[in-house]
């Protein structure tokens, strides 16, 4: 059965993305350093069509987490663009973005469908996080949906219970201040069991499961309707 996994990468004192965001500068103040370890590895250079790079234990846990996947859901700010009705932004990954697959964005402004080069296809979704993990189990085909944030997308989907998966790279940075990602979600991570942890000097990589025991999952069953008008 296909899974529901949420990766994201998170400093030691628990944000996803520095203090005073903006859409020049998307992850904050020194949000970019949270990913370091990421961009060093084979696996992010060969997505981004770059040669070179790490063949080590953060290499595997980042090919680990974009194993089988069929579809992504991400937020608007995510996605990019600023606030408000679309204007001509097409994302941050030029006309190839790394995905392949059929990426789900959620927001309250309409938008058709924008199809990039090498499979990826943004679909815009306006009705909610259940519509839009409707629409992304279907079009995963069988494969997994990752859920890639950020912090309030992630938020919403475990709040829901909707999460079957979480994988959190950890990296031994302390931002003091941003999106913090452990709130407003009624402690529903306190849901999820360790299944394995690999550490590295550049980032600890953390897999959870949801517990057996808990029962207040429910995956979508209503009708999905898209922004394509």
């Amino acid at each position: 059965m296909a899974r529901v996994r949420f990766t994201i990468t998170m400093s030691l004192d628990g944000y996803v993305a520095g203090p005073h965001q903006t859409v020049e500068h998307p992850l904050g103040e020194h949000g970019e350093e949270l990913h370091q370890w990421a961009f060093a590895t084979r696996t992010m250079r060969a997505m981004h069509g770059m040669e070179g790079g790490a063949t080590d234990p953060d290499d595997d846990a980042l090919a680990e987490s974009f194993r089988n996947l069929g579809a992504t859901i991400m937020g608007r700010h995510m996605f990019g663009g600023g606030e408000g009705p679309w204007g001509p932004w097409r994302g941050w990954w030029g006309e190839n973005p790394p995905y392949h697959h059929p990426v789900f964005v959620l927001t309250h402004h309409p938008r058709k469908p924008l199809e990039m080069e090498g499979g990826t296809v943004f679909h815009f979704v306006t009705t909610g996080i259940r519509d839009a993990l409707e629409a992304a189990l279907h079009a995963a085909r069988g494969k997994d949906v990752h859920v890639a944030g950020g912090a309030d997308v992630a938020q919403q989907y475990l709040k829901a219970g909707l999460i079957d998966d979480m994988e959190l790279h950890v990296v031994p940075v302390l931002l003091g201040s941003g999106a913090r990602l452990f709130e407003n979600t009624d402690g529903r991570q306190g849901a999820y069991e360790l299944a394995g942890v690999v550490s590295t000097p550049a980032a600890s990589h953390y897999r959870y499961r949801r517990s057996q025991s808990d029962s207040r999952s429910a995956r979508p069953r209503s009708g999905f309707r898209s922004s394509s008008s």
